[in-house]
């Protein structure tokens, strides 16, 4: 199975943090697949749902064949209990708390979620499944829902399997003891955080298990030239935030944006098969495409290093 080298990550179209609007969420998904975009990543945990749904419809002009899809299982979207009124989602998504996740990575929950989100994606078939975040259900992930996952893909309903997580450690563990095809890892192979290359990288290299990398910009830090924001959803520690400006500052003697490095750096490693970014808009995704068709200096990562700033 080919992806494109950059794929599209759906869950700012899920309304993360802030809502978007229908027009616009199509408009981004559109904007990517106009821009050659070719692998799309969801989850039922994307606005409880709202970012399956969005992304089903969006695609739903377009051949089915012309592109890969991904979403995952972990978690089941469940009615809140009681009679309400609900509020908002308290995960990080601007959405009504009608709904609620619940966590379960049994094979009937995995089974239940897979026909669920095909549902709400009104599509016929899901290419690529992730366990998505069994950070405290390893023994639940590794003995049911990767043999259900397994299984499905020995009989052709989905041509791939992983796992998807925020942390390496975990992840080594799968590539270890199970045979999937895939891992995504967000946020631990970047220009700040290359943990992911001590064990997990070489070892998919090995394997031969392709990686998505995600979360390349560590949530805002790195996606702008002069570096600010948030780093992991949380206030950038200084020494971080200080590390990130030296590292502009050496971009900027080879004429390479931050962002633009930050979104080239991940596919350096063999194992690496795609970067997944989350946009909310066609006009994110157009500036992201026009970043990443520039090209990178390799003198750029030979200065980086000898300054100490990546390996």
């Amino acid at each position: 199975m080919q992806v494109s080298r950059y794929g599209f990550g759906a869950a700012p179209i899920g309304n993360l943090f802030s809502e978007v609007g229908e027009d616009a969420a199509r408009a981004a998904v559109d904007a990517a697949y106009e821009a050659g975009v070719r692998l799309f990543d969801t989850a039922p945990h994307y606005g409880l749902g709202l970012s399956e749904r969005r992304l089903g419809a969006a695609l739903a002009e377009r051949p089915r064949d012309s592109y890969t899809l991904s979403t995952k299982v972990g978690r089941l979207i469940v009615p809140t209990v009681g009679d309400g009124p609900f509020g908002r989602d308290d995960q990080g998504f601007d959405v009504p708390a009608d709904l609620r996740r619940v966590w379960d990575f049994s094979r009937d929950g995995v089974l239940r979620s897979l026909e669920e989100s095909l549902e709400r994606l009104g599509l016929d078939a899901i290419d690529v499944v992730l366990i998505h975040d069994p950070d405290d259900h390893w023994e639940q992930a590794v003995s049911e829902a990767y043999p259900t996952l397994a299984e499905l893909r020995d009989q052709g309903v989905v041509k791939a399997v992983g796992v998807g997580m925020n942390q390496a450690g975990m992840l080594a563990g799968f590539v270890r003891e199970t045979g999937v095809d895939l891992v995504m890892l967000a946020g631990r192979y970047t220009l700040l955080d290359q943990s992911g290359e001590e064990e997990l990288l070489p070892l998919c290299a090995e394997r031969g298990v392709s990686v998505l990398a995600a979360g390349v910009f560590n949530s805002g830090l790195l996606a702008t030239h002069d570096p600010a924001g948030t780093y992991d959803y949380a206030p950038a520690p200084g020494p971080l935030l200080e590390r990130a400006r030296r590292i502009a500052a050496v971009c900027e003697r080879h004429g390479v944006t931050l962002p633009q490095a930050a979104l080239a750096f991940p596919l350096r490693h063999p194992a690496v098969a795609s970067v997944v970014i989350g946009a909310r808009s066609a006009a994110e995704v157009t500036r992201n495409a026009e970043l990443t068709a520039k090209p990178v200096p390799e003198t750029l990562w030979t200065d980086l290093a000898t300054e100490g700033l990546i390996p």
